[in-house]
């Protein structure tokens, strides 16, 4: 990829984890994974030719599903995604669940395992690195550090980052938004790659900041969007690419009145299930109870944001 750099390492770190990874719903239909909408929902990421899926992130609904239903997400992702590396969440509140959920994602295919720090009880810093020190320890696939303080309520500091990326296997940090300032996004990835090996890719998700943070040397872009809509994303990371960061830009400001309703709707969740919902990908409604879609009026003002950024066919 033009702007998005290549480092040195492992083979499969050196390629996966760079790019667009596409994180697609987990749609849920009379409280079970309707197989077949999220089969197609992998279909359609594959067709797009995203350069990896992320099965089970937040947007997949990991924290709701039961084991089996986590087995066979992530069975069905790598099944239908055609090659495509797919990575699996694996997050959960005790260590061996987490290193359960590992087992069975291996088995199932997955190129790379997303851990985020669930907590009920507050977590130190020394409980998260033995998290994935334990993590590493056991898996025979690279692994994503997931910072997503909103859902965790666990913030990474840099030096945090430092210890974990320097354990054997893990191949990714997921960091929330850079700020919006170019030079400052800059300053903060240069911060981020100083302290981690080489072979440790920087992933931007926070959508709305992807451009900036593709621009500031991430890597990689763990999107929501790109999970559901994956063609108006792609814009973004091809005109980086081509070198065109101002492009890319442009395409980012385009989808504004998106980035907006995610704000102002509590979050990317319910808007990307929304839309999958009124593209006809899935059954409506497609998330987890108790969680609850958009209301009307929510959802008449997407429609119409749909429809002006030509995201509604």
């Amino acid at each position: 990829m033009g702007c998005i750099g290549y480092g040195s390492g492992d083979a499969l770190v050196r390629t996966a984890f760079r790019g667009l990874s596409a994180f697609p719903l987990t749609p849920i239909r009379d409280d079970a994974v309707d197989e077949g909408a999220f089969a197609g929902l992998v279909e359609r990421l594959a067709a797009a030719g995203v350069d990896s899926i992320t099965a089970l992130g937040s947007t997949g609904s990991y924290a709701y599903l039961s084991p089996a239903e986590r087995a066979r997400v992530t069975r069905l992702a790598v099944g239908h995604a055609a090659g495509i590396p797919v990575f699996a969440g694996v997050s959960a509140l005790r260590t061996s669940q987490v290193l359960a959920y590992a087992e069975q994602a291996q088995e199932a295919g997955a190129a790379g395992l997303l851990l985020a720090p669930m907590r009920y009880q507050p977590l130190s810093d020394d409980e998260v690195f033995t998290l994935f020190e334990d993590l590493t320890r056991h898996a025979s696939v690279p692994v994503i550090l997931y910072d997503n303080p909103a859902t965790t309520g666990f913030s990474f500091t840099t030096e945090l980052y430092a210890r974990i990326a320097a354990l054997p296997g893990i191949g990714s940090i997921k960091i929330p938004g850079v700020p919006a300032d170019p030079g400052e996004a800059a300053k903060r990835v240069a911060e981020i790659r100083a302290v981690v090996p080489a072979h440790v890719t920087i992933g931007v998700s926070g959508d709305a900041f992807a451009a900036a943070g593709l621009s500031a040397g991430c890597d990689a872009w763990y999107s929501v969007i790109g999970g559901t809509v994956p063609v108006a994303a792609q814009r973004i990371v091809r005109a980086l690419d081509e070198g065109e960061q101002e492009r890319a830009r442009a395409e980012s400001d385009r989808l504004a009145p998106l980035w907006d309703l995610f704000a102002s709707c509590g979050g990317s969740l319910r808007v990307v299930a929304a839309m999958a919902e009124e593209l006809g990908l899935v059954h409506r409604p497609c998330l987890p109870a108790p969680l609850q879609g958009l209301g009307e009026e929510q959802r008449e003002r997407l429609r119409a944001v749909m429809a002006a950024l030509g995201l509604d066919r």
